[in-house]
C-alpha cells in the first residue's frame, strides 16, 4: 500500500497549525530544518518512521490519523477522513457527491424511525 505524501503533508500541516505552533518552532523540537518541514508539508519528502514518531509525540497526535486521516480510537474517525476528502474538491464534485449520499442518508433515517435497523 502506497501512501500519498501530500495528504499526509496537509495533515501533519493542520494539525501543527491547530497546535499553535509555526514550522520553524516544530522543526527546533524535531532538531530538523525549517526547509525539511515544509518539505514534509507540501508532500515534497517522504517521512522514514523514526521521525513520523517523534512528529506523533510533539504534535500530541496519532500515527493512525497522519498516515491515513483516520483515528480509530475516536467514535468519529470516519467522519474526519471523508470532510478531508472533500477539501480538494471542486463546486460540481461536491455537488455530485451530495446527489448521491442524500438518498442514502435520507433512507437510513426513513427505515431507522420504521423500526428498521440498518
Amino acid at each position: 500500500m502506497g501512501y500519498d505524501y501530500s495528504q499526509i503533508g496537509k495533515r501533519i500541516k493542520r494539525v501543527r497549525e491547530n497546535r499553535g505552533l509555526t514550522q520553524e518552532v516544530l522543526a527546533e523540537k524535531l532538531d530538523v530544518s525549517n526547509a525539511y518541514i515544509s518539505k514534509i508539508e507540501r508532500g515534497k519528502t517522504a517521512i522514514n518512521l523514526d521521525r513520523l514518531s517523534q512528529l506523533c509525540v510533539v504534535l500530541e497526535e496519532s500515527p493512525e490519523y497522519i498516515l491515513s486521516g483516520t483515528n480509530i480510537q475516536g467514535k468519529d474517525y470516519l467522519r474526519h477522513e471523508i470532510l478531508e476528502l472533500l477539501e480538494d474538491c471542486s463546486p460540481d464534485k461536491i455537488n455530485l457527491i451530495m446527489q448521491v449520499i442524500k438518498p442514502i442518508v435520507d433512507f437510513k433515517e426513513n427505515a431507522t424511525s420504521d423500526g428498521y435497523d440498518t
